[in-house]
């Protein structure tokens, strides 16, 4: 059975809730807006729910009316405040030239301000009230500046962190400046005594399906007297507030959940909230050590941990929880898609790694105990699965084997380590300062003495991080990767060659992308298996030589230099893979890359070529990483190409009895596998830090025989398939939705052991 942690995102529907919905839509379906005996039933019901609700929300006076969720209900505050605005304005009066926003509000508030602002023509200044380290409200600042202000908006708790707002120290700093006042009071629905009658609070969005009712079905709190705008017009329904017909079978799910919270005995207690998420915190302290909490518990909803781990990503982490069937989230779920850090984490100054790595936990009050004692074994499980795959430090490590060639990546940036498994000696490439300490870790872990840390050229993005290293791992460092024995690359002086028991490395000047620009040549006996080529030549793109240190009018050379030593079919590994396609070769880039081809095949002459290549790098933008772009990308559109393959077609292809079998990859990488293994599918596990390994071999399958990736999602498995594709073999798949919806058993109802 799954383990969901990520109520703040949505929850279950409560079994009263479900019930209530279905009886309203089998026996009691009335329109509350007839005056028949059907509508005055369905009327009566309404009117009982909107009763619950003010009395939960303490709220005896003032405008309550149901909307389909928070967002209409923000949409609808904003557009009143600022509609009022407008109005003060239209006659003459001076208005406050502000609109204020907590630093940390839901996207859906800021959003909606920019929106309502432009609109309706209002060209207020939308700014953000700073929080601090702690997550709340900087008091001082939001006191001398609310005078300015129109509209302030602010959380009762916050989605990410689960920090609750000081709505007391808010209240008084808004104190005789004629604000209007909005709270989001999403996450505080049954957490927190909002007392809405007791507050100076205009206007407060909720949205049913954050505390066990359906989606689609919210509330927005008016206070007496606040100005008011409709933000539906139509049919007068709602007493003209909000037109629309009532969705009766969502305002009776919530008005069920809402008498469940008023009776008690179905949600936990403050002290057993407390007592449950000390104990998953107690658990994440024993899987990883050094494990930061994002947020202060005595200022945070009981319900909702905010944690990061030094040296693990977000990525990793929720990959992890993932397959061990830990439900979890990388912030709030609206964003969840995007590769970014916490913008609220940003906001409170915490450290960008912090920011960069945090993930949420967060339960409901309905939970089992079973539940979250199920969630802290897995969650040491969890840790347990980290340290037998090297990811973090064990007592006891046995040394595990490595693979020839790893590859570790930060936004588009490729290092490589090269490690020789008989005599346990590796070389790090292109080293990058985020990964130093994963990398100190991932060779301890293996037993490996670090013999060479080489850069391709000097970065013009970063400083190299080689001396960060060789201080990382100093009982792990040989002689001639010391810092006095190597030149400024990080190559052995006076050393032909780099000797990795069977392999070897040498190098090759290719100046270009920088005066100083190299490649190492991977060998093992009299082959060439792979080329290590820095940004000189780039999936869709050749480095870019329009820095100081570059030297432009050598670039065309050094390409048909490198042509002459491995060849249009020898694999290429790259400086930066912004497209995720891992390797390439020549033959493969001058199909692509018209200025490659003509260069090597003597259509332009050195000059010539420097001087195209200049017209293609002027004025690059930043890549989606907001990093310096290292190469002017020609071919960098994304395979169009559907590589998707459903779960029927595939079952399809196992059962089939003639033609060839499909070759079956797992790309997750070692801890999720072990965490979740995939027996039945008998796959090749194959992760995607070492796919490099297996291209060559797969290239050279017969045409027809498929090649089916998978993973968790089927992101890393398109990935995957993509690149193969690209390499020349056509017959590249990804399971569509990856291990997530590939058929397994039933599982068991969130609520099964619940006792209602």
């Amino acid at each position: 059975m799954e383990i969901y942690l990520d109520a703040n995102a949505t929850t279950p529907v409560l079994p009263q809730a479900r019930d209530a919905a279905l009886s309203v839509m089998a026996d009691a379906f009335g329109n509350p807006s007839s005056i028949h005996g059907s509508g005055l039933k369905a009327r009566a019901r309404l009117d009982e729910v909107r009763a619950i609700a003010r009395r939960v929300l303490g709220a005896p006076a003032g405008r309550l009316l149901f909307t389909s969720g928070a967002t209409e209900g923000i949409q609808t505050a904003v557009l009143s405040a600022l509609t009022d605005l407008r109005r003060r304005r239209d006659a003459g009066q001076a208005i406050p030239p502000r609109l204020l926003f907590g630093a940390t509000e839901h996207k859906a508030v800021p959003e909606a301000l920019k929106h309502w602002n432009a609109l309706l023509g209002l060209g207020l200044d939308v700014e953000a009230i700073p929080v601090g380290l702690d997550g709340r409200h900087d008091l001082a600042w939001l006191r001398a500046n609310a005078p300015s202000a129109g509209l302030v908006c602010t959380m009762a708790a916050n989605n990410e962190t689960g920090v609750i707002s000081d709505l007391d120290g808010i209240a008084d700093a808004l104190r005789g400046s004629g604000a209007l006042w909005l709270v989001d009071g999403v996450q505080a629905l049954g957490k927190l005594p909002l007392q809405l009658g007791e507050r100076a609070i205009d206007y407060a969005p909720f949205s049913g399906h954050k505390l066990y009712a359906p989606k689609g079905i919210g509330m927005l709190y008016v206070r007496e007297g606040t100005p008011f705008t409709p933000l539906l017009a139509g049919g007068g329904q709602e007493g003209a507030l909000r037109s629309g017909t009532e969705n009766m079978a969502g305002i009776a799910a919530l008005g069920a959940v809402l008498d469940a919270l008023e009776r008690g005995g179905v949600f936990a207690s403050l002290g057993e909230l407390l007592d449950r998420r000390q104990r998953l915190a107690d658990a994440l302290r024993q899987a990883f050590p050094g494990v930061v909490f994002n947020a202060p518990f005595e200022l945070s909803l009981p319900t909702t941990l905010n944690v990061s781990v030094p040296g693990l990503g977000a990525k990793l982490l929720l990959d992890l929880f993932d397959a061990a069937g830990l439900r979890v989230s990388g912030g709030s779920a609206c964003g969840a898609a995007k590769a970014a850090p916490s913008y609220v984490l940003q906001a409170m100054g915490l450290p960008a790694w912090q920011a960069a790595s945090a993930v949420r936990l967060s339960f409901g009050a309905a939970d089992t105990e079973a539940t979250i004692q199920e969630a802290c074994r897995r969650l040491r499980a969890c840790g347990e699965a980290l340290r037998a795959t090297c990811q973090i430090p064990a007592p006891d490590e046995t040394p595990q084997s490595p693979e020839l060639l790893t590859r570790f990546t930060v936004d588009g940036a490729c290092c490589y380590v090269v490690a020789d498994a008989a005599s346990r000696r590796c070389a790090v490439i292109d080293p990058l300062p985020e990964l130093t300490g994963t990398l100190a870790q991932w060779m301890r872990c293996r037993g490996l003495t670090l013999v060479a840390i080489l850069d391709t050229h000097s970065h013009g993005d970063h400083a190299s991080s080689a001396q960060a290293l060789r201080d990382a791992i100093p009982e792990g460092l040989a002689q001639e990767a010391r810092v006095e024995s190597v030149d400024a690359l990080g190559w052995p002086r006076e050393a032909e060659v780099i000797a990795l028991g069977m392999h070897r490395l040498s190098r090759l000047a290719t100046p270009g992308h920088t005066e100083d620009a190299v490649a190492y040549l991977l060998h093992a006996g009299g082959d060439l298996v792979a080329s290590f080529v820095g940004d000189t030549v780039m999936p869709g793109a050749l480095g870019r030589s329009d820095f100081a240190q570059s030297a432009p009018s050598a670039f065309g050379a050094s390409l048909k230099t490198l042509e002459r030593n491995v060849g249009p079919e020898g694999l290429l590994l790259s400086g930066h893979d912004y497209d995720d396609r891992f390797a390439t070769t020549l033959a493969i880039e001058c199909a692509a890359q018209p200025l490659l081809d003509g260069v090597l095949k003597g259509r332009f002459s050195a000059d010539a070529f420097a001087m195209e290549k200049a017209t293609l790098e002027r004025d690059l933008a930043p890549t989606e990483y907001q990093t310096m772009a290292c190469g002017a990308r020609i071919d960098c559109a994304r395979a169009a190409e559907r590589v998707e393959l459903d779960v029927e077609a595939l079952q399809a292809m196992l059962g089939q009895g003639d033609g060839p079998k499909p070759v079956l990859v797992d790309v997750r990488e070692a801890y999720e596998a072990r965490l979740s293994p995939t027996s039945e599918l008998a796959p090749e596990p194959v992760p995607l830090s070492v796919l490099i390994n297996a291209l060559p071999r797969w290239r050279a399958l017969p045409a027809d025989t498929p090649v089916v990736f998978f993973c968790r999602s089927g992101n890393r498995s398109a990935q995957a398939a993509r690149a193969l594709r690209r390499l020349g073999h056509g017959q590249a798949w990804s399971l569509a939705g990856g291990l997530a919806l590939w058929p397994t058993a039933q599982p068991a109802s969130h609520f099964d052991a619940f006792a209602i």
